[in-house]
C-alpha cells in the first residue's frame, strides 16, 4: 500500500477514485471535501507524481530587470533606514508591512482561497486594502494560483515547484514563463465562490490604479508631507524597502519552509515546520500542517499567538461577529495522521495520553486554573 493511503471501505470505489486522480494528476487536497481517507489524505499515492518535468526555462527578462532593480533600491533603503530615516518613517514602514502581510495570511491566503472561515464585508473591506498595499497581484489571482499550488502540489501544475530547487520556488518562478500545466489546471478550478465576491471583484477590476496608490504613492507621500521626511528615505525606506521586505519574507514560505524543518504531520511532501518562517509571516510557516489540513484557519495545529499574528487578527474579528465559521481540525484526526505519516518528531502530544502517569501530571503546572 502507498505510504500517505488506507485501506478503503470499497475496492471498486477506490478503483474508480484512482482512475480519476491518475486522470487529474491530484497530490495535494485543497478543501475538506477533497479528503478520501479518515484522516485528511487523498486514498492513492501521490508520491510518485510529485516530481518536474526537465526543460529549458524561459526567462522574462522585463521581471529579471525589474526585480533587480527592487533588490538593489530595498539595499540602498535599508542603509538609509539604519542612517537616515526618521522614527516615523521606520514605524510607518513597519505598520504598513503588518497591513499588507495580513492582507495576504488572513486575506488572500486562508480566506480567499482556502475558505477556512467567513467575513463580513466590513472586514473583507479592511483585508482587501491590506492587500492591495501588499502587491502580490489582486487576491483573485492570489487565491487561483494558491488552490493549483495545492491541489498538484511539487508537479509541473505547482507555480512554485519545490523540487526545482530553493531558487525557483523562492523567486525564480517569477522569472521565467509559466509551465503549461500551471495555466491548464488553473483554468480547470472551480472559483465561482471568488466571483461572487464584489469586494474581491471590485479589486481585480480596478487593480492597476489601487495597488500603485496604496502600495507605492501613498506610502512615499504620507512621511514626505506628513512630517518632513525627505523624498529619498519616503521613496527608498517606507515603500522599496518595505515592499521588497515583504516579498521575501512571503517567499520564504514557499522555499525555507519547503525545505527546513521536522515534518511531523506527513514525511513524504516537501513542507516543513518553521518556527522562523512563521514569526516574520505571522503564522505561515507551520507548513507541513498547512499541507496536510489546508483548511484549517490557523494554519498550524495550535494557536499559539506570539507566532501567529493572523490567528489573532481573525480571532479579534470573530469575537465581534465580523469572522466566522472558523474551521479547525479534530484532535482525533490529527493524531491518526501523525501515527500514520508523520516522520517521528510530533512533540505536542502529551497531556491526556495513556502513558501520562498520575504522578507526573500532579507535576504539571496549570496557569489560570478555574476553581472546581
Amino acid at each position: 500500500m502507498p505510504p500517505n493511503a488506507v485501506s478503503s471501505p470499497s475496492v471498486d470505489q477506490a478503483l474508480s477514485a484512482e482512475e480519476t486522480r491518475e486522470e487529474s494528476k491530484q497530490t495535494g487536497v485543497l478543501f475538506e471535501a477533497d479528503a478520501d481517507t479518515n484522516d485528511g489524505a487523498l486514498d492513492v499515492d501521490v508520491v510518485q507524481l510529485k516530481r518536474a518535468e526537465t526543460r529549458k526555462l524561459k526567462w522574462v527578462w522585463r521581471n529579471i530587470i525589474l526585480f533587480a532593480y527592487v533588490h538593489l533600491a530595498a539595499l540602498y533603503g535599508g542603509f538609509l533606514l539604519l542612517t537616515q530615516a526618521k522614527w516615523a518613517t521606520v514605524a510607518f514602514s513597519a505598520a504598513l508591512y503588518i497591513m499588507g502581510m495580513l492582507g495576504i495570511t488572513a486575506g488572500a491566503h486562508r480566506l480567499w482561497a482556502h475558505r477556512s472561515y467567513k467575513a463580513k464585508w466590513p472586514m473583507r473591506l479592511i483585508l482587501i486594502v491590506f492587500n492591495t498595499i501588499a502587491f502580490q497581484d489582486a487576491a483573485y489571482h492570489w487565491a487561483r494560483d494558491h488552490r493549483v499550488h495545492h491541489k498538484f502540489s511539487e508537479t509541473d501544475a505547482d507555480p512554485h515547484n519545490a523540487t526545482r530547487g530553493f531558487f525557483f520556488s523562492h523567486v525564480g518562478w517569477l522569472l521565467c514563463k509559466k509551465h503549461p500545466d500551471v495555466v491548464a489546471k488553473g483554468k480547470s478550478l472551480d472559483l465561482s465562490d471568488l466571483r461572487a465576491d464584489p469586494i474581491l471583484m471590485f479589486q481585480k477590476r480596478h487593480y492597476y490604479t489601487l495597488m500603485p496608490l496604496a502600495c507605492f504613492i501613498l506610502p512615499t507621500v504620507i512621511p514626505f508631507y506628513g512630517w518632513n521626511e525627505s523624498l529619498l528615505c519616503s521613496w527608498f525606506v517606507s515603500t522599496m524597502f518595505r515592499w521588497c521586505f515583504q516579498l521575501n519574507m512571503t517567499w520564504l514560505v514557499n522555499s525555507a519552509a519547503h525545505k527546513f524543518g521536522g515534518r511531523p504531520y506527513d514525511k513524504h511532501i516537501n513542507p516543513s515546520q518553521s518556527p522562523y518562517v512563521s514569526a516574520v509571516t505571522f503564522g505561515e510557516g507551520w507548513h507541513n500542517y498547512h499541507h496536510v489540513f489546508p483548511w484549517d484557519y490557523k494554519t498550524a495545529e495550535w494557536g499559539r499567538y506570539s507566532l501567529n499574528m493572523s490567528t489573532a487578527f481573525i480571532d479579534m474579528f470573530a469575537k465581534i461577529g465580523w469572522a466566522y465559521d472558523l474551521k479547525s481540525v479534530a484532535k482525533e484526526t490529527i493524531e491518526r495522521r501523525v501515527r500514520r505519516t508523520g516522520d517521528g518528531t510530533h512533540e505536542l502530544w502529551g497531556w491526556g495520553d495513556k502513558d501520562l502517569t498520575a504522578d507526573d501530571a500532579k507535576l504539571v503546572l496549570l496557569v489560570g486554573k478555574k476553581q472546581d
